[in-house]
């Protein structure tokens, strides 16, 4: 159903069983594929390539000009979200840009609660929750299973490992490794996210190889590049410990410590 006072421009696709709310107006260049429901008072700009059973909330702001000084109106960037991703009220998310891949991208089944901020360039994966107010700048990436409490800000070029967590009001200045919580302002480590690894099916030697890891990486009093040759062995043991392996070897802004 498509509300008689929607405006989908010409260029738009609109897949089946798609339902559009009042008031709500899709750019060109736009494609919305199946079942997804839009409600009112949303703007989609493109280019924007959005998946089948996504649901978009009032006032969502989607695939508008980043807010970079340097993007220049007309750039051939991109958004392409996936499936099954939530977009609570006020959410807004930009394109990339020429500076980056020219993408901004979502995987599938996320949450984005209300007022939920993605700036350009960035680059989240597949079910991660951001609570209300959370804040991605620019060129962030966010791997998989990782929560962001409400009012978390990350600053441009961050990345956030896989099955993270962080604190409602954390701000994030560098790299997060997988399984680690983090808290204050600015964030530091504060454990592992083991009720989480648990919820996801990680069999109790995985979380306490993990928990190992994590003592190594912070409380061993070890260099860096000692404690990532620790872990480079230990992963030979129990690969649950590899991705923070690959991530510190990734790292471009540092990981928390």
């Amino acid at each position: 159903m498509i509300h008689e006072t929607a405006i989908i421009e010409a260029g738009a696709k609109i897949g089946n069983n798609v339902q559009i709310g009042p008031w709500t107006y899709i750019g060109n260049n736009v494609v919305i594929g199946d079942n997804c429901n839009i409600s009112s008072h949303v703007v989609i700009k493109g280019p924007t390539r959005i998946g089948a059973n996504n649901r978009i909330f009032q006032f969502g702001s989607i695939g508008e000009d980043c807010q970079d000084k340097k993007f220049i109106p007309g750039e051939p960037t991109e958004l392409v979200i996936g499936d099954n991703n939530v977009f609570r009220e006020s959410v807004t998310i930009h394109r990339g840009t020429t500076q980056d891949n020219s993408l901004t991208q979502i995987g599938s089944n996320n949450l984005f609660m209300a007022y939920v901020h993605v700036a350009h360039d960035c680059m989240v994966g597949d079910n991660n929750i951001l609570a209300n107010n959370a804040t991605l700048a620019g060129h962030v990436h966010v791997g998989n299973w990782s929560i962001l409490g409400g009012f978390t800000g990350v600053h441009q070029f961050c990345k956030i490992g896989s099955h993270s967590f962080c604190a409602v009001g954390s701000v994030v200045v560098k790299d997060v490794p997988p399984y680690v919580m983090v808290a204050g302002q600015n964030a530091e480590p504060h454990g592992i996210n083991a009720e989480g690894l648990k919820r996801r099916g990680y069999s109790k030697e995985q979380v306490l190889a993990i928990r190992s890891a994590y003592k190594t990486l912070y409380r061993s009093g070890l260099t860096l590049a000692e404690a990532t040759e620790t872990l480079t062995q230990a992963a030979k043991l129990n690969d649950a410990v590899q991705p923070l392996v690959d991530f510190i070897a990734q790292s471009n802004r540092g990981i928390i410590r």
